[in-house]
Order: C-alpha cells, then sequence, then structure tokens
C-alpha cells in the first residue's frame, strides 16, 4: 500500500511536476507510488522501447516504491467509465492518503482528461456494492502539481522548497533523453535550463533557492504554523 500516488498523464509529467515533492516525500518516510496512464508514444524521437528503458531509469533516481503503467491511449487519453474503473481498482488496490494529479488547466487535452479522471475515479473507488476489484477507499486529498502546455502565471495553493532536491530533480528528468535533449536547440536556454530557471522563480516568492508549485480544489488546513517558510 501507498502513502502517496501520483497519476501522470505519461512518463515524465510526475518528474517535470513534483520529481522535488516525490523526493522530499520519500526522504520523510512515505511510500510514494506513480500511475502513468499512457504510454506517451509517439513522440519524434522516442519509442516504446525507449520510453520504457528511460521510465525505468527515472524511477530508479526517484526511489519509487511502486511504478505501473495503466495502458490507455495517448493522444487520445478520455474520462471514460472503462478508464474509471481501472483507475479507481488501482486506488483500492493501492490505498493512499493522498493523490497528485495535473493541473486542471492545460492546453494537453490528455493532461485536462487525466484531472478529470482522477477526481471521477477517487470517487467511484469509495464505492460499496460495486464490481470493482478491491474494498473500498477514498483518499483524503488530491493535489494538483503544474505539468502544463500554456504560458500561465498561476496563483498555487503552497509552494514547496525543494532546493535539496533539485539536482536529483534534474537527474530524473535528464533521464528522459528522447524527450528532452534529443532534437532540441542547444542555444541558451536550453529547455533544461529554462526548468532551472522555473524552479528558482518558485524559490524565490518563498525565500529559498528552488521550489515547485501546487494547486488545490480544496481548502487545506493547518494544525500550527510551526512548519510555514
Amino acid at each position: 500500500m501507498l502513502d502517496v500516488l501520483v497519476i501522470a498523464p505519461h512518463p515524465d509529467d510526475a518528474e517535470l511536476g513534483m520529481g522535488g515533492a516525490i523526493l522530499k516525500l520519500r526522504a520523510a518516510g512515505c511510500r510514494v507510488g506513480v500511475l502513468d496512464l499512457t504510454s506517451g508514444e509517439p513522440t519524434p524521437h522516442g519509442s516504446p522501447q525507449i520510453r520504457a528503458a528511460e521510465t525505468a531509469a527515472a524511477t530508479e533516481v526517484l526511489g519509487l516504491d511502486w511504478r505501473e503503467n495503466l495502458g490507455l491511449a495517448n493522444r487520445a487519453l478520455e474520462p471514460t467509465l472503462e478508464a474509471r474503473g481501472q483507475l479507481a481498482a488501482v486506488i483500492r488496490q493501492q490505498r493512499p492518503r493522498w493523490l497528485f494529479a495535473p493541473y486542471w488547466i492545460d492546453a494537453h487535452p490528455d493532461h485536462v482528461a487525466a484531472t478529470r479522471l482522477v477526481e471521477d475515479a477517487r470517487f467511484w473507488a469509495k464505492l460499496t456494492k460495486t464490481d470493482l476489484a478491491g474494498e473500498p477507499h477514498h483518499p483524503e486529498r488530491i493535489f494538483n502539481y503544474f505539468c502544463v502546455h500554456l504560458r500561465l502565471a498561476p496563483q498555487p495553493a503552497f509552494v514547496l522548497d525543494i532546493s535539496d532536491q533539485w539536482e536529483q530533480k534534474l537527474a530524473s528528468i535528464e533521464c528522459y533523453q528522447s524527450q528532452f535533449v534529443v532534437g532540441r536547440s542547444t542555444t541558451s536556454p536550453t529547455f533544461l535550463e529554462r526548468l532551472r530557471d522555473e524552479a528558482a522563480y518558485w524559490g524565490k516568492t518563498i525565500g529559498t533557492r528552488y521550489g515547485e508549485p501546487f494547486a488545490c480544489r480544496e481548502p487545506l488546513g493547518l494544525a500550527g504554523l510551526a512548519e510555514l517558510i
């Protein structure tokens, strides 16, 4: 069973959006898993075999406790009843306390569909008198990470300090050479340099070197203020 389940439309989205948070949660003793919904293929420089190898390498860098692929259709991801049942069954099996899904506003239809699917499956996972495998389970929260294809200026619910995790997060992203290195412009700033600049910006907003922003549709409760930066 997991404490945290990150749902990603494609392999590499979890690393891009919240690789630092994953590392921080693992360091705190949480059991963290990633469920990629699709293979992410086809892409210009990838293949199913290349992407599987890259994903395995990134999984090792992050030290994940569990990672699987739901096998849904890339570029045609939809929150269908069948897909909802498949994801709800995984939630009932892994029984996470928290779910992480993409931010709900995006130009990429797969990302928008993924977030709707996560919200729907979370509801279904708690149902009784159903033919879903496993016992009912309702994760306490859905948090949303930012891995978007729009030039947004979001106002997140919170920003997590990932200063100590940045280099290892970057190493996990660099595992996806077919996506972020091969065929990319080498003119500065490169794609990876842009990612560093974004992380530095979010770090600046909270007075640290690097940060990751997160959203949440529901209010967040605090037991105290001791851990606020």
